[in-house]
This record gives structure tokens, sequence and C-alpha cells, in this order.
């Protein structure tokens, strides 16, 4: 997922502290009986959902790793940072969790770009981060195509997650014409588009219309209107659940009645709220994780997930559950809580498999997993499919 950046200054200020911090990662939480990691997360702002389900998942494995006996006989121990849904102030909470509150490793953000503005203060400091649901490849890799060393992602990258929609609207529905809706404040939902563009035209589809429209607009009926008289028998809409539930409402308002798609960002109980249920229909999103998958693990999560919440987890929960099971497994094998070390253990680690299916991390520090289908049936998510990479 992916915000766009409101200043530069920011990562200028964020240079200068990577600087200082570079080397200092062995200072870190850990001498003592508990273990300190860190949430830099989305607990308020247009994406606050996404951070309160990554919030709870991650105390929920903590609640389970300790109830075990802990890691390495130390007890783990969660500290939030609430980053806003906004980048600049992603990289403030990287800088309080890793200099103030000692954190061994940070959980989080959800959004690519927020990930993205951090990653010179988590890398200059030495301090491994694990990304739930941050899509865009520029997490894990720099501009120059190098890797970096400290970061990476529990979710699989755009260039899938946008071929997987493409081939389902070709194959599966049999579409022909496509038009797409991009916010054009979001590298996710720019990346997301290029991907479907390329993947739909490669496979004989059309694109008949391609409109934008920026974060927190409120009013779509325009842009809809253009896009109807195009004559699309699908939509494409990579956003994020507040706009694109406006959307899909105002669509169909307007009488474009038909099949409607995008991407992880549309997984919100917030989306139904907002475009009413009986508007979420012939709709659908790729994910890389259904609540209804029946591998015995899974089973186990949601049943614990909805005892302590009274909710079924969503794919924010599941990828930031698996996110700190990783980080536990790392700090086991590595045998240390020296952060520095428990990357170099992240970057080797092998046989480990979460809710979410097994994870083993390629050379970008990205897993190679399957993508699944969620169809929408007024309001209401149900597993449509499973596609392997």
């Amino acid at each position: 997922m992916t915000r766009k950046f409101k200043s530069l200054a920011v990562l200028a200020a964020g240079l200068s502290l990577a600087l200082a911090l570079g080397g200092c990662g062995g200072s870190k939480s850990g001498g003592g009986d508990t273990v300190k990691l860190g949430g830099n997360l989305e607990m308020t702002g247009g994406s606050a959902s996404y951070g309160i389900s990554s919030k709870n998942a991650i105390e929920l494995a903590i609640k389970q790793i300790n109830a075990k006996g802990g890691v390495n006989g130390k007890k783990l121990s969660l500290v939030v940072a609430d980053n806003k849904s906004e980048a600049t102030e992603a990289t403030n909470a990287m800088q309080k969790l890793i200099t103030q509150d000692k954190v061994v490793g940070v959980i989080g953000p959800n959004l690519s770009s927020a990930v993205i503005a951090s990653t010179v203060v988590s890398g200059g400091a030495k301090t491994a981060d694990i990304a739930p649901m941050a899509t865009n490849p520029k997490v894990t890799v720099d501009d120059a195509g190098k890797v970096k060393p400290y970061n990476f992602r529990a979710c699989f990258i755009d260039p899938f997650q946008g071929t997987v929609m493409a081939r389902f609207a070709l194959d599966t529905l049999h579409v022909k014409k496509a038009a797409i809706m991009i916010d054009n404040s979001s590298d996710y939902s720019k990346g997301l588009a290029q991907f479907f563009k390329e993947q739909f035209t490669k496979g004989g589809g059309t694109i008949v219309g391609e409109e934008v429209y920026l974060q927190k607009d409120t009013d779509f009926k325009a842009t809809l209107t253009k896009l109807k008289s195009a004559g699309p028998d699908f939509l494409y809409i990579p956003g994020y659940y507040q706009e694109v539930g406006m959307i899909v409402k105002q669509a169909k308002e307007l009488g474009l009645n038909v099949a409607m798609a995008g991407g992880d960002g549309w997984d919100s109980a917030k989306l139904t709220e907002i475009a009413l249920p009986e508007n979420l229909n012939n709709c659908y999103f790729s994910s890389l994780y259904s609540p209804d998958d029946d591998s015995a693990l899974n089973k186990e999560f949601v049943a614990a997930y909805e005892k302590e919440y009274k909710a079924k987890p969503d794919v924010f929960a599941a990828l930031s559950y698996d996110s700190t099971l990783l980080f536990a497994k790392a700090m086991e094998t590595a045998k240390s809580t020296d952060p520095a070390k428990i990357a170099a253990a992240l970057e080797k680690l092998d046989g480990f498999t979460g809710v979410s299916g097994p994870v083993k991390f390629d050379k970008d520090h990205n897993p190679i997993k399957a993508a699944v289908i969620i169809e929408l049936k007024n309001g209401k998510q149900t597993f449509r499919t499973k596609v392997n990479p």
C-alpha cells in the first residue's frame, strides 16, 4: 500500500539521523527479561482501519508467544507509534521507536510510501523492519536496484497483484473493455494500474478510459460519467477503501453497473459502510489472505482473533500476525536480540509457514506466495479463487 510523500525535508532530517545512528544497532532493548518490538502503524488518519487490525494481530501473536515461554527465555512486548497514515509521520514514528523506545525490530507501516520514507532511519540504525502490506517494489529495493538490507515485507509486490487481476478479468470474467480510475496521490494505485494495464492489453483487452483522482476527493460523478460514456464492461479501481467506497456507490447511482475490482486496499469493513452493501455485488479485489482458508493454522488464528476482538481478521491482521511470528523465529534462530543479527536471520530464514502461507524471502526480501481473489456479495467477502505465482 502507498501514500504520497508530503515533504522532502523530512527525508533529509531522517538521513541525518540515520547517519548518526549507523552502527548502533546492538544497543537496543533486549538486555533484560523483555524484548521490545515496535509497531509503526496507522492508528489515526485515513487508513486507521489498517493500523488497528495490525495492532490487534501483533498483540495476539505476542500474547500467544509469551504464553509459551517467549523467545529464548525472554518475553516480548509491543510499543506502538502512530504514523497518522502519513509518510512524514512514519519517519518521525520510526525515529521515536528506534532512538527512544530502543526496539529490536519494527513492524509496519502498511502504506508503501510511508515505509519508503522511513527506511532511511531504520536502515541507518541497522534495525530490521517488516512491512506487512507495503506492496511497492521500492520498499525493499532502492532506485539503483540494490536491496535494502534491513527492509522486508510479508506481502507480494504490485507487479504480481496487478497482473493477477488482469488475468482474472480476462480469463474468468471474460471482459474485453476496461476503464481505470487511479489515485494520483498514491504510488500504490499508480503501480497497480500500470501492471494491470500492461497485462490486460497484452492479453487482448482494451483500455477504453483512464482517469485520475486524489486522496480525500469525495465527488467522482463527473469522472464516472465520462468513463461510462466510453462503454467499459469492467472498472479497475486500485485505491483505498475510503475513496473506493464512494466511487462504487456513485457509479451505481449513475447506472454504471459493470464488474468492478481493485487491490488489497479494498480490504476493510469500512468499505461496506461507505459503499453500502447493495452496491457491492459483482465486485472483486486481489489479496494475500482469506479468513476462509482451511489450513489448520489459519483456523486456529481466526478462532483466536474472533474470540479476542469479536470480528474476523482481515489481510492486515493476518500479515501483521505473520510478521510478528517472523521476528520471533528470527530471534530464536539468531539466539540474539541484536537488531543486525535478527535482520541476518530473516534474510536466511527457511521453513517458515504463517497463517497466510509459507514464507521464504527472495534476493530482494520479497516473499514468494500466492494471491487470492475475494468476491463481494452484498458487501460480504467470499473466497473466489487462488492464483499461484
